[in-house]
């Protein structure tokens, strides 16, 4: 059985732990303020903050491990999507901050 999707607001390790960089061109079509963003190649940007150690992603509200939100849950890239509950990148995230692993369905 899948995590519950709430088990993110309690989490936030993949949003302290990856570079969300994306195609330039999806952060114009979903209204991201460019100030979050930095140019790091001709066709590509990334959160600010996440190209950083500590990586810390700009829109990240919050305590990772506690409580924590995403300042712009509705308009978050491909990156950011692709995620699952569970899935490797999140227990990569999940144990690179002391948290358990979650299963996977």
């Amino acid at each position: 059985m899948p995590a519950d999707p709430a088990t993110c607001l309690g989490c936030g390790a993949c949003c302290s732990h990856f570079r969300v960089s994306f195609y330039w061109q999806e952060a114009e079509q979903r209204g991201i303020d460019p100030a979050m963003v930095l140019q790091i190649s001709p066709w590509q940007v990334c959160f600010r903050g996440t190209g950083e150690h500590p990586v810390r992603c700009v829109n990240l509200e919050g305590d990772v491990g506690h409580e924590v939100a995403c300042g712009i849950y509705d308009q978050r890239p491909t990156p950011c999507r692709s995620v699952e509950i569970g899935d490797e990148k999140c227990n990569e995230a999940r144990v690179a901050h002391g948290l358990p692993r979650l299963p996977w369905p």
